[in-house]
């Protein structure tokens, strides 16, 4: 599958860098293509290309590396008939400029604003609820942590979980797209905690359960974390 990556930061570039390891033709695009040029060349990586934001949305897949705070909506909109028919893999969360809130209501979630603004769009959410970090240690003593994702359109959402073989978590499907405010908010949760115990950035959730037995309490939940000091 050919992959679309809006952006150059580090989301970005660590998404395309998983991408490409798993044998996706990647491409990351930017609106500064030296930068896009240098950072595929450093990673060197079989199917990691670089070019212009015109040549990433030229993919069936699309994944924007872009906060809703900078603007994601307002450079989105003019894309509507580019996008129309498209995969868009959200993978924002809504966070005020310091972390420690989010700048949308709990009515609503960054990924369904995705979805008012290009209604012809397959949105799927994913990677909500990984920090950066992860993505360059994904292994928490060999316990796989979790991907959730979460979306209106069943067929791109089993596209999307499908792109994932090869990569270091586990995709949960996560439901309707609505479930994104609950991921979400998860994330800031874990954003809070994680910084109090000293995990932050290299933490995770991963659902943690037994299939239930007759007398046999169910154990479900956990957040998974390393120290980072």
């Amino acid at each position: 599958m050919k992959i679309g990556i809006l952006g150059t930061g580090r989301m970005g570039v660590r998404l395309a860098a998983m991408y490409a390891r798993a044998g996706h033709d990647v491409v990351l695009g930017s609106r500064d293509t030296a930068r896009a040029d240098k950072i595929a060349a450093g990673l060197g990586l079989p199917g990691l290309t670089s070019g212009d934001r015109a040549r990433a949305l030229d993919a069936p897949v699309v994944l924007p590396a872009i906060f809703l705070r900078d603007g994601l909506l307002a450079q989105l909109e003019p894309l509507r008939e580019t996008l129309r028919g498209r995969i868009l893999i959200d993978i924002t969360n809504p966070f005020n400029a310091d972390y420690s809130d989010f700048i949308t209501p709990w009515d609503t979630s960054g990924a369904e604003q995705i979805a008012a603004t290009l209604p012809d769009t397959r949105v799927v959410g994913a990677f909500k609820n990984v920090w950066w970090e992860v993505f360059d240690k994904p292994d928490f003593g060999g316990l796989v942590s979790d991907v959730y994702v979460v979306s209106d359109d069943a067929d791109a959402k089993r596209q999307v979980i499908d792109l994932g073989a090869g990569t270091p978590f586990r995709y949960v499907d996560a439901g309707r797209l609505a479930n994104a405010r609950t991921v979400e908010r998860m994330t800031l949760l874990s954003g809070e905690l994680g910084t109090r115990l000293g995990y932050f950035p290299r933490m995770n959730y991963a659902l943690l359960g037994e299939r239930w037995q007759p007398g046999q309490a169910d154990r479900v939940g956990g957040l998974i974390a390393r120290p980072t000091g």
